[in-house]
């Protein structure tokens, strides 16, 4: 990882109520701290700095933005990350991925594990891997790059940005799995940028949104 310079911008807050908290994480920021104090800010310090009680439920990758929830209550932890287990949280994202994609939309379905001697990277591996599913769909075509919805069906590590390199067209910006034109971009230009879930007091289903910043 190159060095850790996380941008310095308010916290985001997209919702909050007695149970939960959303927030739109910015690029570039951890969700949770690394080793070492180099790497202690993050987007959870940043939230129990404002709201002490607030409790981890799932991550994005340092790169990636867009959409987080947060509980601010155990009962709302247990119930957001039971619907996370089960596949019931829904979530959506932008990406802009070098090339032109042909096919209006499609499905990968390629089992991922972590690449050892190349960690954090992942790869696809048929014997050893999780299932790892992402279904993804043509927004529009730009300039040597296309603009995708991804609707990932699992939550592997590094799921998008190594499926999307797996058929050819890599995010760009990606550090990891781009290489050459398509890893020239000011950032990963990848963003959460839609995370439907049910509220732990009472389960009705709710949208939250964080607008695509690229």
């Amino acid at each position: 990882m190159d060095s850790y310079a996380p941008p310095d911008t308010p916290l985001d807050v997209v919702h909050f109520d007695h149970e939960i908290l959303l927030v739109n994480k910015p690029s570039g920021l951890l969700s949770v701290p690394g080793k070492g104090a180099d790497l202690a800010d993050c987007l959870l310090a940043r939230v129990q700095a404002t709201f002490a009680e607030a409790l981890l439920v799932h991550r994005l990758d340092r790169d990636t933005s867009g959409v987080m929830v947060f509980a601010l209550t155990r009962h709302a932890q247990r119930h957001l990350g039971l619907q996370f287990e089960k596949r019931q949280m829904k979530k959506t994202y932008v990406a802009r991925v070098y090339g032109h994609v042909a096919e209006r939309e499609g499905r990968v379905d390629l089992p991922l594990i972590v690449d050892w001697p190349n960690r954090p990277r992942q790869h696809v591996d048929f014997e050893n891997g999780k299932q790892a599913i992402t279904d993804w769909r043509v927004l529009r075509h730009e300039e040597g790059a296309t603009r995708l919805r991804l609707m990932p069906q699992t939550g592997r590590s590094h799921q998008l940005r190594v499926h999307m390199k797996e058929i050819g067209h890599p995010i760009l910006g990606d550090p990891f799995y781009a290489e050459g034109p398509a890893r020239a971009a000011p950032r990963l230009m990848l963003h959460a940028e839609s995370l439907r879930l049910r509220h732990p007091d009472g389960g009705k289903g709710l949208t939250f949104k964080a607008k695509c910043p690229f």
